[in-house]
């Protein structure tokens, strides 16, 4: 019997592992979860177990708050065990974190094939973990799920045609999420109420990469940003468990009041009601088109070109005034986002279908 074993670790592989266990369940295949304790408080991680229903992981592997070098091999170990209880006919990964690249890496050596969903993004800036993680995750994965031509596009570029790998284009697994979840989030969640935001005018960010919160200059340029715009908007800021540290330890001094990391249902309702979207999360980035919002990216480079080349994203990087005038000057803009670069909502669906018909 065809047997998927699925490695995730953090807060958006939960999101994108709900939907493929989904369609993985109705083309009867078997899977096993390993989730490996990247993100493990209640807010970061078990809420979304719940909350969308996905299968609870056989394996639960505990590892978290370590250096770059010490959870990824601690992680390499750790799945190497699980693999060779289990010995799976495929091991699926997602995304770019620690957890991605050891579930890859010791796949990989065993000799097990490597799905990765979400293979072909490039930031094209090797300073990140995130990419050198997804780079070398490519190469050794043998079949390679892109959600967009732009990602296809980036694997040619690099050669992939000469490599032993299957390259899909499928679409995005979020996309599916997204659509899914978002026909209930509104009988679920009532975070719109709780924080009284019902016809006000917000703005929803999001602050977390290490780009931004381990240089100081970068993070104060931010947050001044999101003080200064107090005036016409209220900030909803969720605050990652890390970000809020380093604001304690410097002393930075908010504005307004940040809320704690909310569920996937409470984050589809203020991706819902907002005015618009400043982040520097790659997934909130496409979310916030998903529910026809501008984003203003806080990096300096971004894995979805396509967003900027259609004038929904806009890179803003740290610079506080490019995020307080292009915030102020979208502010009563309204755009169709009637184009459709991440796919019809049936990415996991494909990816079922599709190893089922070449592993079986």
């Amino acid at each position: 019997m065809l047997k998927i074993l699925t490695i995730v670790g953090a807060r958006p592989q939960f999101v994108k592992a709900a939907a493929l266990s989904r369609a993985l369940k109705k083309q009867g295949i078997k899977e096993v979860l390993v989730h490996t304790g990247q993100h493990f408080d209640k807010n970061m991680a078990e809420i979304f177990f719940t909350e969308m229903e996905i299968p609870e992981p056989k394996y639960n592997l505990g590892i978290n708050s370590l250096s770059h070098g010490a959870m990824t091999g601690r992680m390499l170990e750790e799945i190497e065990k699980v693999l060779l209880v289990e010995k799976p006919s495929v091991v699926v990964v997602f995304g770019d974190t620690n957890s991605t690249i050891a579930g890859a890496l010791a796949a990989s050596k065993l000799h097990i094939p490597v799905a990765h969903v979400e293979a072909g993004l490039r930031s094209f800036n090797m300073h990140m973990p995130e990419e050198v993680n997804r780079i070398l995750t490519d190469r050794i994965s043998d079949f390679l799920f892109c959600p967009t031509e732009t990602a296809v596009k980036n694997l040619h570029n690099e050669g992939f045609s000469n490599f032993n790998c299957k390259v899909e284009n499928i679409g995005d697994v979020m996309y599916d999420v997204a659509m899914y979840y978002s026909q209930t989030s509104e009988n679920k969640s009532t975070i719109i109420e709780d924080l009284n935001l019902k016809d006000k005018p917000f703005i929803l960010a999001t602050l977390h990469r290490q780009e931004n919160t381990d240089d100081l200059n970068r993070l104060n340029a931010i947050i001044e940003a999101f003080n200064n715009l107090t005036d016409k908007f209220h900030i909803v800021l969720p605050l990652h468990p890390r970000t809020k540290n380093i604001i304690e330890r410097e002393n930075i001094k908010l504005a307004f009041q940040p809320i704690q990391p909310v569920g996937y249902f409470d984050m589809i309702e203020l991706l819902k009601n907002c005015n618009m979207v400043v982040s520097d999360s790659g997934g909130l980035q496409k979310e916030a088109f998903f529910f026809k919002k501008h984003c203003l990216v806080t990096r300096d480079e971004t894995e979805w070109t396509e967003l900027v080349d259609l004038n929904y994203n806009f890179m803003v990087g740290a610079n506080r005034e490019a995020i307080e005038q292009k915030a102020i000057e979208l502010a009563n803009v309204s755009s169709k986002f009637n184009e459709k670069p991440y796919g019809d909502g049936n990415a996991a669906e494909k990816i079922a279908s599709y190893l089922k018909n070449n592993l079986a």
